[in-house]
């Protein structure tokens, strides 16, 4: 996929061809194990694309760098034509301090497989905390955001309720509205219904379709949901061993993988 040409500094021009997000020969290993090998990978604006892969082949790293919670070993990563690691120093790319990846990762908002929620805030405080702290609103202003995001999931009248006294499809789902309460442009999912039980799975996946459908927001997803792939996804990447082996429009590449890898791995996904 063609980009843009970006300055030093990584500032890209209006085109509206800038990737969302931009890898360029991406290393990551700990250890002797390598994780991210060479990755290149462009996201469009409002691109939906779903990761799959065997566990350990890398494709969690890939949404923990760009949320800074891995750094990568080599490469250089782009939120919106921004360097997320890097920033123009006397002309040249240098490491980024902290005050610059804090503001482009601003623009990045994540949902874990385990929640994460603070047990302590109700569904409605724990949504609108975020926005306070990140973009300075008033507490009126968060509550009403938080109030509509609730709405959003489906989890109005459980707004003041705790976590301990939600289902874990609605923690996700407050979870999701969580994410969604700073207004990120890029939305990271990472294995959000593998921790739930089979029968709560459904709503959450209704929450990321409504998601999907408005096409306003970026989002990556790691999943093994692969009916949502087919149904909601631009595109379908294959991770393995710290590399993509195979992409493509969803349906085509679960009707027809190419990839030996890829095939082996959809049979026993799709076996369950």
């Amino acid at each position: 996929m063609s980009a843009p040409e970006t300055n030093a500094a990584g500032t890209a021009g209006s085109d509206a061809s800038t990737p969302a997000v931009r890898m360029r020969d991406v290393n990551k290993a700990f250890g002797e194990n390598v994780v991210l090998s060479g990755l290149d990978l462009d996201v469009d604006p409002g691109e939906r694309v779903v990761i799959i892969g065997p566990s350990g082949s890398g494709k969690t790293t890939i949404l923990r760098v760009l949320m800074t919670l891995e750094r990568p070993d080599t490469g250089t990563v782009e939120i919106g034509g921004r360097h997320l690691y890097h920033e123009e120093k006397g002309g040249e790319l240098k490491p980024a301090g902290e005050k610059h990846i804090r503001g482009v990762r601003s623009k990045v908002g994540m949902v874990f497989q385990h929640f994460n929620l603070f047990p302590h805030l109700s569904a409605l405080e724990n949504i609108a905390l975020a926005p306070v702290k990140v973009h300075g609103w008033s507490k009126d202003e968060a509550n009403q955001r938080a109030l509509e995001l609730l709405d959003k999931v489906g989890l109005r009248p459980h707004a003041n309720h705790t976590p301990g006294q939600l289902s874990g499809g609605q923690k996700q789902r407050v979870a999701i509205a969580r994410s969604l309460a700073i207004e990120p442009e890029v939305m990271l999912f990472d294995e959000v219904t593998s921790a739930l039980d089979p029968e709560l799975v459904g709503d959450v996946l209704e929450v990321l379709k409504d998601i999907a459908a408005d096409g306003k927001t970026t989002m990556m997803l790691v999943t093994h949901e692969m009916g949502f792939a087919r149904e909601s996804a631009d595109r379908l990447v294959m991770f393995d061993g710290g590399r993509i082996i195979e992409e493509g429009e969803p349906a085509a590449v679960l009707s027809d993988p190419q990839n030996e890898r890829t095939q082996s791995f959809l049979r026993a996904v799709l076996a369950h």
